[in-house]
């Protein structure tokens, strides 16, 4: 099921995402819970690497989204948490996220955070997509 994404000419175009997304009627909405950087023994992997933890985080993500019959190309939009105030680490965090989605620039949200919900936790990302 194909999603439309939108973008403006009266916005700038320097921004790697497009500003909107428009979902068909009759899409199936599919809310993923946030993508943690968990393995299959539960346990936080690349400690203190924040592009490592984003590798991890969408490896996980996309499995979620294969269980819901969907993939990276049917997101609508993104968001991504880093627990740092450091603008490298959400950088590095974001530059693997925009990797994975390749040409697919959906909508997303990029957010320094305090602290997420594991232990040694620094990446989570929490994705909307549609489904035919």
């Amino acid at each position: 099921m194909p999603v439309e994404l939108v973008r403006s000419s009266t916005l700038t175009d320097a921004v790697p995402y497009a500003y909107a997304a428009v979902v068909p009627a009759d899409a199936r909405l599919i809310h993923t819970a946030g993508a943690c950087p968990i393995d299959v023994d539960d346990q936080v992997v690349a400690l203190g690497d924040v592009a490592g933890q984003a590798r991890q985080v969408m490896d996980n993500l996309e499995v979620a989204l294969r269980a819901a019959g969907a993939t990276l190309t049917d997101v609508v939009r993104t968001t991504v948490y880093v627990a740092s105030s450091t603008r490298a680490d959400l950088t590095a965090a974001w530059d693997v996220v925009r990797e994975r989605f390749g040409d697919h620039d959906a909508p997303s949200t990029l957010l320094g955070v305090t602290v997420l919900g594991y232990e040694g936790q620094l990446v989570e990302v929490e994705a909307v997509a549609v489904a035919g």
